[in-house]
């Protein structure tokens, strides 16, 4: 058995990879980590989680199933309820919690679902931390993972109590991040604007922290029954909100993903704008403002061409880490840079948030382009992408790195593409499948690429 621990936590079918006794004992392993973490000895009673899901259908039982893993294991449990994934990292460190908890696949289907923890102050954990808590999973006898060992005082049980008017509190700080005007006016006052909720965490909260910062909302994907979450709607199908906005004559377009700690954006003519060009505007902004801390920005190895192009234009310093936004925020966090993020809509704004925020993410695109005066397809232009093209390869993504053919063939695709363009493959930390990236100036010539490696990588794993 591999290592449980994908690049955001652990995730598999509910059900059948992800069961409630595993969701429960992973609970219970996580305990003893995490809460000596948070010092327990200088913080009087039980130590607290906080946890939080989407709107998935097995969401119930695997929630349940944690909970009662964390309560048998002495921890008082603050339930969430349906919240983005970035209002449970926020309200970990607002309300002072030793960890939290969150329940979502994110854009994964909805049969999918996954686990994930924050450690005290909302931070994503480190690989290290988690290889702990996997260590106590695969300890035996199971009752390794108990906080108290069998030849100790009987167990405290912990309490558990529903917080759900916690939203409110997380609902207020994204709303408190937004510049104040001089003449006192709502940041988005004026604009139309489409949100695309996925049927997914965001479906009440998005749409209300947009119209309390004065925008007018249509809201889609806003109904979730438990089955829909991602389906046809949502950042990986731009479609729904692009045709939204055109039916409705809109200034602009919002899509999150299904836990929202994404946010991709269409213009007013159904253009999308990704994570890179995003990005872009944000970190242009904060530069000319002088708030741009080492005049950097922080993005992963996936980032466009384009991305690098405009950020040396702007004289902005461009620095790169895996695939993964925990590892951009590291690298914010050590380098103290203030903005970073991945093309696939994963925004941080260390200020604010300590994790992506689709919700953040979105109500500071649209206040940056509010308050310059120009329209989002201006603001996207500051920033030329290269065609960009994306294959995922399902199958044995392990067996297929290992083959000494596939490297001759990545060695190819990179002499196809030249010095202007780029070739990345990488196996994926959330599904069984290997990633084939392959930018160019010609859209022809990446196609035809990322094709041949496409074709290379299913013959690696035959």
């Amino acid at each position: 058995m591999g290592r449980i621990f994908g690049t955001d936590g652990v995730r598999g079918v509910a059900g059948r990879e992800l069961t409630a006794q595993l969701a429960m004992e992973l609970a219970m392993a996580a305990v003893p980590v995490l809460a000596d973490r948070a010092g327990r000895p200088q913080r009087p009673g039980r130590p607290v989680a906080v946890i939080g899901r989407d709107s998935r259908a097995s969401g119930d039982f695997l929630e349940a199933a944690v909970v009662a893993g964390l309560a048998s294991a002495g921890v008082d449990v603050l339930r969430l309820g349906v919240i983005p994934t970035p209002g449970v990292a926020y309200l970990t460190g607002a309300l002072q919690a030793d960890f939290g908890v969150v329940l979502s696949a994110s854009h994964n289907p909805a049969p999918d679902n996954g686990i994930k923890f924050f450690g005290p102050g909302g931070v994503k954990l480190p690989d290290e931390t988690e290889d702990e808590i996997e260590a106590l999973l695969r300890a035996t006898p199971p009752d390794k993972t108990r906080v108290q060992d069998a030849a100790a005082e009987p167990v405290a049980f912990g309490r558990v109590t529903d917080a759900y008017s916690k939203h409110e509190v997380y609902l207020d700080h994204l709303l408190a991040t937004l510049p104040v005007a001089a003449d006192r006016r709502p940041p988005l006052q004026g604009l139309r604007v489409v949100v695309d909720c996925a049927h997914g965490a965001a479906y009440s909260i998005g749409p209300r922290a947009l119209r309390r910062a004065g925008a007018e909302v249509i809201a889609i994907g806003a109904a979730p029954d438990g089955e829909n979450i991602n389906a046809g709607v949502g950042s990986t199908h731009l479609d729904a909100v692009a045709a939204a906005v055109a039916e409705h004559g809109a200034d602009a377009g919002l899509a999150f993903d299904g836990d929202a700690d994404r946010c991709l954006a269409v213009d007013a003519d159904g253009a999308p704008l990704d994570g890179d060009q995003i990005l872009t505007v944000l970190a242009s902004q904060l530069k000319r403002s002088g708030q741009l801390a080492g005049d950097a920005v922080v993005v992963t190895v996936m980032s466009n061409l384009g991305f690098h192009d405009a950020m040396r234009d702007a004289g902005i310093t461009v620095v790169q880490t895996p695939v993964g936004d925990k590892y951009v925020y590291a690298a914010m966090r050590d380098g103290g840079y203030v903005l970073g993020g991945e093309q696939s809509g994963h925004i941080i704004q260390m200020g604010h948030a300590t994790t992506g925020d689709g919700v953040l993410t979105g109500l500071h695109l649209l206040a940056a382009v509010n308050s310059s005066g120009v329209p989002v397809s201006a603001a996207a232009k500051a920033m030329t992408r290269y065609p960009q093209v994306l294959i995922n390869v399902r199958g044995d993504k392990v067996r297929a790195m290992a083959d000494p053919a596939l490297e001759r063939a990545v060695s190819a695709a990179e002499v196809a593409v030249g010095t202007k363009g780029r070739v990345l493959l990488r196996p994926s930390g959330t599904e069984p499948a290997i990633r084939v990236m392959v930018e160019a100036r010609e859209s022809e010539l990446a196609e035809r690429v990322a094709a041949q490696l496409a074709e290379a990588v299913r013959l690696a794993m035959a």
